[in-house]
């Protein structure tokens, strides 16, 4: 069993009041002026913050308000079709997120009358919602303190308090993330430590690479990944074009080679994108029938 980290004291002490000062002084000279942040629906807001995830700033704005238009409310997305939340989820990345969206969403609808709970445990309970997606609810729509760790936090932080020390642990992060958040107005905490930690990314060597939790993205360009997003997105635009909305595997190894080819790799073997559409039915993003492959499990 792995041992736990120590926490880590800050090298610099915490100092709440002033602490809070500076922190709202940064937050209202970076603010960032952005949709979502003109709504307290915790609908909405867990869009935006499963959004972005990993996913630019700017790009999540035009396709928060497009899938908005397309789902408007919990209730929309719950009935909706998977492979409709997954045509709507492509060029996000990771549709994993998008099949938990919709699970989480049929939760919501069923279990709560189509409203967010507020509690803490209650949303962890709904799938792909963790500490970080929960706590960005409950302070954006519900203004309830919670601790609130994700990157522009966690920047603002290390850079504070932790100024030269190297692999700042969350376990140091999490009691000083709990200590400085205010019991008022926790909506407009979060926003200042987003913004400032945003800036401070831009301005200075990032500070999240001196945490545990820091890690580059894997390469995607010709990756596993990369052949598994381009067969779902193959099956998926099948589905709005084909006359029989679904591809055979030797039509999709055809076309990812040819893909391949172009982008100056390899060409793909039949029986490897076989392989990969049977891992993609078992994780629900597709399915067999008639000997054609479509997106989608039928839910």
């Amino acid at each position: 069993m792995a041992t736990k980290r120590p926490v880590q004291p800050p090298e610099i002490p915490l100092n709440v009041p002033a602490f809070q000062a500076k922190i709202r002084e940064e937050g209202a000279r970076t603010w960032r002026d952005l949709p979502w942040r003109h709504t307290h629906d915790a609908y909405e807001i867990w869009i935006s913050e499963v959004m972005l995830q990993q996913t630019q700033v700017a790009r999540v704005q035009t396709r928060w308000e497009e899938w908005l238009d397309r789902f408007p409310t919990v209730d929309a997305l719950a009935v909706a079709s998977d492979a409709d939340v997954l045509a709507a989820w492509q060029g996000m990345g990771y549709n994993r997120r998008a099949l938990a969206l919709h699970e989480a969403a049929r939760r919501v609808s069923e279990d709560h009358g189509g409203a967010f709970p507020r509690e803490r445990e209650a949303l962890l309970a709904l799938p792909g919602v963790g500490p970080s997606t929960a706590a960005g609810i409950r302070a954006f729509a519900f203004d309830e303190p919670d601790v609130y760790l994700e990157t522009n936090v966690r920047a603002v932080f290390i850079h504070e308090l932790f100024p030269t020390a190297q692999a700042v642990a969350d376990a140091s992060l999490v009691p000083l993330v709990r200590q400085a958040c205010p019991t008022t107005d926790v909506r407009s905490w979060y926003y200042a430590l987003l913004d400032y930690g945003a800036w401070l990314k831009r301005s200075i060597p990032n500070p999240t690479r001196r945490a545990t939790a820091y890690t580059r993205q894997s390469r995607f360009e010709g990756s596993h990944r990369q052949k598994r997003a381009f067969v779902l997105r193959a099956l998926l635009d099948a589905r709005q074009t084909g006359a029989q909305g679904g591809m055979a595997a030797p039509e999709l190894a055809d076309a990812l080679s040819a893909a391949e080819l172009k982008a100056g790799r390899a060409a793909v073997d039949e029986k490897d994108v076989e392989a990969v559409l049977a891992e993609l039915a078992r994780e629900g993003f597709c399915r067999v029938s008639g000997g054609l492959w479509h997106a989608g499990s039928g839910a």
